[in-house]
């Protein structure tokens, strides 16, 4: 009896694929069909060069103030350095947090460890971007220092350790350009949908489009509390001079 049914399936999906492929050759399409005009894509105007803001970016740090960023501590003006078109952290004043609000997003920005190598594992050039002031995009010296892998330079911290690890030596500037989805909830703060993120460090994938199983934790398992649809960006005060330039956002809502 199985036999005979196998063959009997077997039979009407021949006959089914062979009707779909004689539809198929009998519809005659002009290209036009397949064309749309709406909604009409908009100009953007790209940077001078890859690396610069775009016209529609938000500037987060242009060179010269610390204007669009405040302390976690307080909301006061940040105690951090600025030099010659560069920040770096000021050890023990706190981190810092942008004034603006940021869901999902794409965002670039230029970091480098200090070229005096100090300490090893997460104790040399230690700091952390964190999108939504919650899930934490690891920045530290990995270059030939050995640490956890999922607390390595470009891992999601805790969680996703890089696909490769893209360093360059101490003191040279590194590069994240960072695709970020924000999780969703429904009107009774239940998931709706995680977190996921896309990051090339140094142009290199590291991060191809990984599910983030919720906020960072240092100790423990990370889970989902609902948030606002948009918060902002935190950067780190691990106790190290770690230097920021050339940092830009696009809100992609």
């Amino acid at each position: 009896m199985k036999s005979k049914l196998f063959s009997l399936f077997l039979v009407l999906g021949v006959t089914v694929a062979f009707s779909v492929s004689a539809q198929e050759k009998d519809i005659k399409l002009p290209p036009q069909a397949t064309e749309f005009y709406e909604p009409v894509v908009q100009p953007v105007k790209p940077g001078k060069e890859n690396h610069l803001p775009p016209a529609d970016a938000i500037v987060l740090f242009n060179g010269s103030s610390l204007d669009a960023w405040v302390s976690e501590r307080d909301g006061s003006f940040p105690k951090w350095e600025v030099k010659d078109g560069v920040f770096t952290v000021v050890a023990k004043t706190g981190g810092i947090k942008t004034k603006e609000t940021f869901g999902d997003v794409q965002v670039h920005l230029e970091w480098r460890s200090p070229s005096e190598i100090k300490g090893e594992g997460q104790g040399r050039g230690n700091s952390g971007f964190f999108l939504m002031g919650k899930y934490e995009l690891q920045i530290l010296d990995s270059y030939e220092s050995k640490t956890y892998s999922n607390g390595q330079a470009a891992s999601i911290y805790k969680q996703h350790p890089p696909l490769v690890n893209a360093m360059r030596p101490p003191g040279e500037w590194n590069t994240y350009d960072v695709i970020f989805t924000a999780p969703r909830f429904d009107s009774k703060g239940m998931l709706i949908s995680p977190a996921r993120i896309t990051v090339l460090h140094n142009g290199i994938l590291v991060q191809n489009n990984v599910t983030l199983h919720g906020p960072t934790q240092y100790i423990g398992i990370p889970h989902y509390v609902e948030h606002e649809e948009e918060l902002p960006f935190h950067i780190q005060d691990h106790g190290n001079p770690v230097s920021f330039r050339n940092i830009w956002a696009r809100k992609l809502d």
